[in-house]
């Protein structure tokens, strides 16, 4: 089957658009007519080559669409169900079958790999392969295969090409809060950076009941969305402390903290601006090979650092409960989205690139 595509063929080099053949779904696949695809910053620094995958490759990997056809052995969904496309995992490993999918020990080959765990992939060009399943998708095309594991079944109601977005970047924001850290109501949270995963965070922060939510970046107009949002402060990282500022506002230290920068610096002043017995989350995805320093000191006064992928989040449970969220008006994800088209995706990677555009999704052709 012919679909469009937008192909990563070199390392930092704009997309192609280009006519693949996709091929029919496997016994626990599914064919996914795509609607829209949000651009995540993972996208990006892929296609740069800072995680290292295999080339030529289709990104993306915040598909929704329609269901257009199932493997024989699929029950989940069924063809004209409405999807929101999720991050991949094996199903089997320990951590699977224990309940956190987001921590698969088969993580990085089932988003990085290039293909299906067998090594093969969905996707060619006049006999020639170009590697798919990135995170189980490569939903930068018209069509996308899936695994029925990473497949959510959404409502109807609620307009689809508004809903990729759900299946990484503020799925991750959100969950990283509800999740991963669960404050207690009152509490005080920090969150560096206010891209679409900061922003999302920030709007979870209002709905678990954080009483001080603190934004900080150095983009003046993400600080006002910010406020809008759900933060009771902002601080312009490029003009003020960060960290004797929010240590000021929560007299002497936030509960919680979260990093989405990948920045070192950003990091330790996360940790830094933490109170006694504070935790600090830790998002951004940087380079392989980046470290940072931290005062050990800090750390023995009960003080923690965790990662926290995916937003630790049951996908098929969680992207319907912040639905539903949004239907009562209570998270408001679609307002930072900017749409584009396919064929203006380096457009869409450019303003991202330069902080213009918060969440842009890809429309696709019919």
């Amino acid at each position: 089957m012919k679909i469009t595509a937008a192909v990563t063929r070199e390392k930092a080099q704009p997309f192609s658009i280009e006519q693949l053949n996709i091929e029919e779904p496997r016994p626990d696949e599914v064919l996914v007519k795509v609607t829209a695809t949000g651009i995540c910053h993972t996208d990006l620094i892929v296609r740069d080559q800072w995680l290292p995958v295999p080339l030529p490759i289709v990104l993306g990997h915040e598909g929704a669409g329609v269901v257009e056809r199932v493997g024989q052995s699929v029950t989940k969904v069924q063809p004209g169900d409405h999807v929101v496309l999720s991050y991949g995992r094996c199903g089997r490993c320990a951590n699977c079958l224990g309940g956190y999918p987001y921590y698969c020990l088969h993580a990085y080959e089932q988003s990085y790999g290039g293909g299906r765990p067998d090594g093969s992939t969905a996707l060619h060009q006049n006999g020639q392969a170009v590697h798919s399943h990135f995170f189980g998708q490569s939903s930068f095309a018209t069509y996308a295969l899936a695994n029925e594991a990473n497949v959510v079944k959404v409502r109807r109601d609620v307009p689809l090409d508004i809903l990729g977005p759900l299946g990484c970047g503020v799925q991750t924001g959100a969950g990283a809060v509800m999740n991963g850290l669960r404050p207690h109501v009152g509490t005080s949270i920090a969150i560096f950076g206010t891209g679409s995963v900061g922003l999302s965070a920030i709007m979870a922060a209002r709905v678990v009941g954080c009483t001080t939510i603190i934004g900080i970046d150095v983009k003046t107009d993400r600080l006002t969305l910010a406020k809008e949002l759900g933060a009771t402060h902002t601080i312009h990282g490029g003009e003020k402390d960060a960290v004797e500022e929010i240590k000021q506002i929560t007299r002497g230290g936030a509960n919680y903290t979260l990093e989405m920068t990948a920045s070192p610096r950003v990091l330790r002043q996360a940790v830094d601006a933490l109170q006694v017995g504070g935790v600090c989350g830790v998002i951004g995805a940087a380079a392989k090979g980046i470290e940072v320093s931290l005062e050990m000191t800090a750390l023995l006064f009960g003080r923690a650092v965790r990662g926290i992928r995916q937003g630790e989040s049951v996908s098929d449970s969680f992207i319907p409960q912040l639905i539903e969220l949004y239907t009562q008006g209570r998270f408001p994800f679609d307002r930072l989205i900017e749409f584009f088209s396919l064929d203006q995706i380096n457009q869409a990677a450019e303003d991202t690139e330069r902080g213009i555009a918060i969440k842009p999704v890809l429309r696709m052709p019919d």
